[in-house]
C-alpha cells in the first residue's frame, strides 16, 4: 500500500489508482465541457461537422487549460486539482455577438482572445483582493456556489432542461421537454445515487474513492439495458482529427465585443477566487495571494489558448471541486491525468463520443452528491466565523445568500435593467461575492493579507474537524 505523501496534493498515485480517479474527473465536467460549444454553434447555424468540430476543439482545450492550471507553469497555474472548462458566464454576451452579421464567429474567437490577454495582465492586480475574503466571505460564496449547482444537477437528474428551445415559424420558442422528469430517467437517477452512497458508505479505500465512478458505471449498464444508451455516433465518429489554431479564418477584432468579454473576464475571476478558496479548504492548502495569482493568470492564459483553438473562454470547473470534496483524493496529479485525457478525447471523436453517449440523468445521481457536497464546504468554513461574538456576521450570510438566490429563483428579475449589466447580475455566484465583500467590509473593516491567510487557516482547520 502505498504510503501517504506529507502534502496531499502533491501526492503521486500509482497507475491503477490514478487512471480511474481522472476518468471520474473528465465524466463529471464532460456534459458541461460540451453544452457551450453546442448551444455556439447551434446559434451561429454551423453544420454538424463543423458543430462536432467545435466539441473537439473544446475538449483539446479544456485539456491545455487544465495542464496549465493543475500542472503549472512558472508563474503561472495554481498547482491544485484543478479540471478547467469553459464558462458558462459567457453564453449570454457570445449569443448577442451571434446574432450580430458583422461580428459572427470569427468576431467572437477575437473578443476571446481579448479577454483572455486582459485577463493576463489584470491578474496580480484581482489577487490583491484576498484580504477582502475572510472565512465569512468565503463559505458563503462557497455555500452558494454549491446551492447554485443543485439547479444542474437537479435537472440532469429530470434528462435536461424542462423546457426546450425551438424554432417555430422562424421564431425561437420555448417548449416542454418530453423526455423530462420521466419515471424511468428518476430511477436510473435514484440508482446511480444509491450506489454512490452504499460505496461511500460500506466501501474501503480506493473503492470509496471511485464511488462516482461506479455509480455511473451502474448508472450507464442500467441506461444501455433500458434503451436509454446509443452508440450509434461512437461508431460513425473517427479514431483521429487534429485540432489546428483558426480552424475557421483569422479572429476579427472589434471594439465593443473586447469590452464584453474583459466583463466577463472580471465575473470569471471572482468566481474562480471562490473555487480556489474552496480547494484551499477541502485540500487544507490554503491559497495566499501569490498562489491566487498564478491561478487567475492561468484563467486568461487558458482563455486566450481558447480563442487560438477555434473554442472560448475558462475557468475552474466547480463540479469537479465536488467531487475532490466528495472522494477526499487531494492530489493534483489526479486532475493533470484528467488533462491529458480531456486532450486525447479532443484528438479522438470516438472516445469522445462514447463520453458523450452517457446520458444526462446518469450524472444527475451524481450531481447531487457532489454539488451538495460544496454546499456543505461552504457550510463547514462559517463554522470557523464568530457569530456569537460578532452577530452582524449573521446578516453578511443572511443577505448575501439572498442575492445569490435572485437568478435561481426568479431568471427575469433583472430584466428591466440595461442589457449590458446582465453578464454580471444573472450570476448568483458574483452577486453574492459582491454583497459578502461589500457587508463584511461595512460591518466588519478590511483585515490584511497576513490576517487573511490566518483566517484562512483557521477555517482550514475547523473544515479538518468538522
Amino acid at each position: 500500500m502505498p504510503v501517504e505523501h506529507a502534502d496531499a496534493v502533491e501526492e503521486m498515485l500509482p497507475p491503477a489508482r490514478l487512471v480511474p480517479l481522472a476518468v471520474q474527473h473528465v465524466l463529471v465536467m464532460y456534459a458541461g465541457a460540451v453544452a457551450v460549444p453546442l448551444i455556439i454553434g447551434r446559434a451561429l447555424g454551423l453544420g454538424p461537422e463543423e458543430v462536432a468540430f467545435l466539441i473537439s476543439a473544446d475538449l483539446f482545450a479544456c485539456g491545455l487549460a487544465t495542464l496549465i492550471q493543475s500542472a503549472g507553469f512558472p508563474g503561472v497555474g495554481i498547482r491544485l486539482p484543478v479540471m478547467m472548462g469553459v464558462t458558462f458566464a459567457a453564453v449570454g454576451p457570445m449569443l448577442s455577438m451571434a446574432a450580430t452579421p458583422v461580428i459572427g464567429l470569427l468576431g467572437i474567437y477575437g473578443s476571446v482572445i481579448g479577454g483572455g490577454v486582459f485577463g493576463l495582465l489584470v491578474a496580480p492586480f484581482v489577487s490583491r483582493l484576498l484580504p477582502l475574503f475572510p472565512p465569512v466571505v468565503t463559505g458563503t460564496i462557497i455555500l452558494v456556489i454549491g446551492i447554485s449547482l443543485m439547479r444542474v444537477g437537479i435537472n440532469w437528474a429530470g434528462g435536461g432542461q424542462p423546457t426546450l428551445t425551438k424554432m417555430i415559424d422562424g421564431v425561437p420558442a420555448a417548449v416542454p421537454n418530453p423526455n423530462y422528469a420521466q419515471a424511468g430517467g428518476l430511477g436510473i437517477a435514484l440508482l446511480v445515487l444509491l450506489t454512490i452512497l452504499a460505496l461511500i458508505r460500506w466501501g474501503r479505500g480506493f473503492l470509496a474513492n471511485v464511488a462516482v465512478l461506479l455509480g455511473i458505471v451502474a448508472g450507464s449498464v442500467l441506461a444501455a439495458f433500458l434503451g436509454l444508451m446509443h452508440l450509434d455516433k461512437v461508431a460513425a465518429a473517427p479514431w483521429f482529427a487534429p485540432v489546428l489554431p483558426f480552424h475557421f479564418g483569422w479572429p476579427q477584432f472589434h471594439l465593443v465585443p473586447i469590452a464584453t468579454m474583459c466583463v466577463v473576464m472580471i465575473v470569471v475571476m471572482i468566481e474562480s477566487t471562490g473555487m480556489f478558496l474552496a480547494l484551499g479548504e477541502i485540500t487544507g492548502r490554503p491559497v495566499s495571494q501569490k498562489d491566487l495569482a498564478r491561478g487567475l493568470r492561468a484563467d486568461g492564459l487558458g482563455t486566450l489558448l481558447g480563442g487560438i483553438f477555434n473554442t472560448f473562454p475558462y475557468t475552474s470547473f466547480s463540479q469537479n471541486v465536488g467531487l475532490v470534496g466528495v472522494t477526499g483524493v487531494r492530489s493534483r496529479y489526479v486532475t493533470v491525468a484528467g488533462g491529458v485525457i480531456m486532450l486525447a478525447l479532443g484528438l479522438a471523436p470516438k472516445m469522445a463520443a462514447l463520453v458523450e453517449a452517457v446520458p444526462q440523468v446518469v450524472l444527475g445521481g451524481a450531481g447531487l452528491v457532489m454539488f451538495g457536497m460544496v454546499a456543505a464546504t461552504g457550510a463547514r468554513i462559517l463554522t470557523a466565523v464568530d457569530f456569537r461574538g460578532q452577530p452582524k456576521n449573521q446578516f453578511v450570510v443572511a443577505i448575501a445568500v439572498g442575492f445569490g438566490m435572485i437568478p435561481l429563483v426568479a431568471p427575469t428579475f433583472f430584466r428591466n435593467l440595461p442589457h449590458a449589466l446582465h453578464p454580471l447580475l444573472e450570476s448568483g455566484i458574483l452577486l453574492a461575492s459582491i454583497v459578502a465583500v461589500v457587508l463584511n467590509a461595512f460591518f466588519n473593516g478590511v483585515g490584511s493579507t497576513e490576517q487573511a491567510g490566518r483566517d484562512a487557516s483557521a477555517a482550514a482547520a475547523a473544515a479538518e474537524h468538522v
